[in-house]
């Protein structure tokens, strides 16, 4: 599938790995890092702005896609909450034995309580396992977005990027 993104809403896998920010294997074996799922180019730079280590870049023109250079990124996932698209997340495969953590923002009601189990997603929100919630913030750092830490098992580590939204209680 060449552009998927322009006939579903949704950036392939190989859209995605052809992008500059894209990690490769080896960058997510060095601990929890930001990955970038931006393939548009639009005037958008809240991600460079807002990396206190200065590891996210996009420069002149506005609408260059953002590059990272991993050595720098700590994880701390301040683009995440800053991005205004939602296109990023930060995984960690280095989490543990068996589980992998991703941090997303979550902008639905009601958020997940630490402890829930939830059903991980992908790209086009199919099911892909269970996920356990590790952790909920809403800090002024991340302007109060929710950011949700999602343990969930190794084996699905390229595919999980969110989680399925919660029912309301009724």
């Amino acid at each position: 599938m060449k552009n998927c993104l322009k006939r579903t809403g949704c950036p392939s896998i190989g859209e995605l790995q052809n992008s500059p920010a894209f990690p490769k294997r080896e960058d997510y074996l060095k601990g929890p890092i930001a990955v970038i799922e931006c393939i548009e180019e639009i005037p958008c730079n809240p991600c460079e702005t807002s990396c206190p280590k200065g590891a996210i870049s996009i420069g002149k023109p506005i609408t260059n896609l953002p590059r990272i250079d991993f050595d720098k990124c700590s994880g701390c996932g301040i683009c995440a909450a800053a991005c205004p698209g939602l296109a990023i997340y930060v995984k960690d495969y280095s989490y543990s034995d068996e589980e992998a953590l991703i941090t997303f923002p979550y902008e639905y009601l009601p958020l997940p309580k630490v402890g829930d189990t939830v059903t991980a997603a992908g790209r086009r929100g199919q099911e892909i396992c269970r996920g356990k919630i590790i952790k909920v913030t809403q800090s002024k750092a991340s302007n109060r977005t929710a950011m949700i830490s999602m343990a969930y098992p190794k084996q699905f580590f390229d595919e999980v990027v969110t989680m399925k939204r919660l029912k309301a209680a009724e």
